[in-house]
């Protein structure tokens, strides 16, 4: 008898290691990537991998967990033509329950139809904002500079969004608690040739996007 436990040992012991280290795990970081076309990876070859949030996730590696929650044509602006808050992406991000949540719009806020409000610009940022911060997780909150427009289209335009996005963005954030800021304009700006329709960037222009975000939340 006290040889047959003695047998046993081995595999219980076993048992209990690895129950002990899936109990005392870590659950990962979950990252939500809010934003438009940029965020969703549109113009890139290799979209589904080569977004910024994917290789956002190849970066940051293991213990985290990378979505991406990109809207074509999403504006920051409650009355723009597609607000990101009527978006089903706006729940999932917020169900998700996110540790750190990146926001990146207001590329298409530039486009004539939306900037006649640009007054709301910044309230309603502040508005998302104020809304994520309130979940039960109490993610830190990042906002992004939108990148440079390369080459204006689709009604956005280079004056606009550096102009007046950016600087409507800056004021808003000043008067945010515990709210961190990526340059991404900054990032990009050397590099026309990695935005090749004037205003998405390609998949190492995303890579750039990507590299800059890990610096900032690492």
């Amino acid at each position: 008898m006290i040889r047959y436990r003695l047998s046993k040992l081995p595999m219980l012991l076993s048992i209990f290691v690895l129950m002990s280290s899936t109990g005392l795990a870590a659950d990962p970081i979950r990252i939500a990537c809010v934003g438009d076309s940029i965020t969703y990876g549109a113009g890139i070859k290799d979209r589904e991998n080569d977004n910024y949030p994917v290789q956002l996730g190849r970066l940051l590696g293991d213990g985290y967990d990378v979505r991406n929650y990109g809207v074509n044509g999403a504006t920051m602006l409650k009355q723009g033509d597609l607000p990101y808050w009527t978006r089903p992406q706006f729940k999932m991000a917020s169900d998700f329950l996110p540790d750190i949540v990146i926001i990146k719009l207001g590329t298409n806020d530039s486009k004539p139809q939306n900037w006649k409000n640009a007054h709301l610009y910044g309230s309603d940022l502040l508005a998302m904002i104020s809304h994520f911060q309130q979940l039960d997780s109490k993610p830190q909150i990042y906002v992004c500079r939108p990148v440079p427009v390369a080459t204006d289209r689709w009604g956005i335009t280079e004056a606009v969004v550096k102009g007046e996005v950016i600087p409507s963005l800056n004021k808003a954030v000043k008067q945010a608690k515990r709210v961190k800021v990526i340059d991404l304009y900054k990032v990009l700006q050397p590099h026309p040739e990695l935005i090749p329709d004037g205003v998405h960037p390609n998949g190492a222009g995303a890579k750039l996007m990507a590299a800059a975000i890990y610096k900032r939340i690492r």
